[in-house]
């Protein structure tokens, strides 16, 4: 990615005079190609902190390849260690607390923070990352582990288990710059076999655009809890808005991972969007959403062509910009019904027909214009924030099916729309993450096809930022 500052004087001053960082921004690592079984193949993982989990992350470590260095003040810190390093050739190596050896270099760090009780306990968060931080690598990976606040009896401990969050954003700020990430992980009691699928996307360079973002995994939903892979091969997937952008990158990834996928767009949008199809061997389907029997039509198409389908992502939307005060009727009226009310519609009619099959996903594209607002964005930031709302209510109504529902929320993504932006508001923006630029479409699509596998079962009702980072809406 270019960077405009090198050669916008006018741009440079802004950023400058609003404390954003001016250096070209590090490259972020991406992950190229399907799904790998070892993400983590050769990686130095620094496991510590004080927790329950120490088996669970000895067999999702190893078994992902990493080499685990492993905090601790005797042999016994290894013990979980041994047995899943000697199955998975990974030999795992002991250091001190408070100890970084001269010259070792880590990729990335795992810190347990299950067993924290108290504030005082925060103190490890300072005294075991602290001296390791100066040697992660570039693209480098920070996950903390936490029990829920929400779940905790004793407002102390909700308090404890709540600073993990703030440390976790804060620290995700300070390491940015080298195109690294920080992200939080709270596990409900009972669903630590669930932790597997997500903390390898976490560590991979799939989840190279997310960072300060907590996670909730839950026992909620029914199903499988850690399959073997995330190959989605024998799925159909229905992606809306599926011609260009986040729907044309969601689509070319959930089917590189095996899913027949079924591209809907306008009948306006026929060419790009039956492009899109063919070059990925999927189908299409002309739909206006905003007709009254789109509903019908889309949920009698997926049930005659191919029996039903197991992943829905709502990506079509649409901006209608203006303040209030300036805003017509119509334009307040397609912005909330296409973000929105079609989503609601289509999901309904979806689930009351069982088109969406049993174990199903259904994936909503919000914003984080959603979560945060924004000046001259008040129809779009309705339906954006009633997405929200929305993965929220449904998530515990279909958990039984084994259905999760999920939003993602995108802060500046590079896109045609964004090219058309004033050089000057465009580069505040991509300095406003703290990865220091701004995401790419694939990006989103990495989220997206992640939620849809059966290994993201722990994960429904989340509402998930793929921003960087951003200082707004994160």
């Amino acid at each position: 990615m270019t960077d405009l500052l090198l050669e916008n004087e006018n741009a440079r001053k802004l950023v400058k005079t609003l404390g954003l960082p001016i250096p070209v921004p590090e490259k972020l690592a991406r992950a190229k190609g399907p799904y790998e079984e070892r993400p983590l193949d050769d990686k130095k993982v620094l496991v510590c902190g004080v927790g329950g989990l120490q088996a669970t992350l000895a067999q999702i470590l190893t078994k992902a390849g990493a080499y685990p260095l492993v905090v601790g003040t005797s042999d016994a810190a290894l013990e979980p260690f041994i047995g899943p390093g000697e199955a998975w050739a990974r030999a795992p190596h002991r250091v001190e607390p408070g100890d970084a050896p001269e010259g070792e270099r880590i990729d990335a760090i795992v810190f347990d923070g299950t067993g924290l009780e108290t504030p005082d306990d925060l103190h490890q968060l300072y005294a075991f990352m602290g001296p390791w931080i100066r040697r992660l690598n570039r693209s480098g990976r920070v996950v903390v582990i936490g029990r829920p606040a929400g779940d905790a009896k004793k407002p102390v401990l909700a308090a404890t288990r709540a600073g993990l969050e703030g440390f976790t954003r804060s620290l995700a700020k300070e390491i940015g710059a080298n195109g690294s990430t920080a992200n939080s992980v709270f596990v409900q009691e009972g669903a630590d076999e669930r932790l597997d699928p997500l903390l390898r996307f976490l560590l991979s360079p799939r989840s190279a655009y997310i960072s300060c973002q907590p996670f909730h995994v839950t026992k909620l939903a029914k199903g499988e809890e850690a399959p073997e892979t995330h190959v989605l091969g024998g799925k159909v997937a229905l992606v809306t808005g599926a011609a260009r952008g986040i729907g044309e990158a969601t689509a070319e990834l959930l089917a590189a991972e095996g899913a027949h996928v079924v591209c809907l767009d306008r009948p306006a949008d026929d060419g790009p969007c039956s492009k899109v199809a063919q070059r990925i061997g999927g189908s299409t389907l002309l739909v206006d959403i905003t007709d009254a029997d789109a509903p019908e039509r889309i949920s009698g198409e997926l049930k005659e062509r191919f029996g039903g389908v197991d992943i829905v992502v709502h990506n079509a939307g649409v901006t209608r910009d203006k303040t209030l005060a300036r805003m017509s009727p119509e334009q307040w009226d397609m912005a909330v019904d296409i973000n929105l009310g079609a989503v609601i519609r289509i999901t309904d009619r979806l689930l009351s027909e069982e088109a969406l099959r049993p174990g199903g996903r259904v994936i909503c594209l919000s914003s984080v214009s959603g979560i945060a607002g924004n000046r001259g964005q008040t129809n779009y930031s309705a339906g954006k924030a009633g997405i929200v709302g929305f993965v929220e209510a449904l998530a515990p109504k279909v958990a039984k099916k084994g259905i999760t529902v999920n939003a993602i929320a995108p802060g500046f993504i590079e896109t045609r729309l964004t090219d058309a932006m004033p050089v000057a508001i465009r580069e505040v923006a991509r300095r406003m993450a703290a990865v220091g630029q701004g995401g790419k479409p694939e990006d989103v699509g990495q989220t997206i096809t992640f939620l849809a596998t059966p290994g993201a079962v722990g994960l429904t009702g989340e509402t998930v930022r793929v921003c960087g980072g951003a200082l707004v809406g994160a």
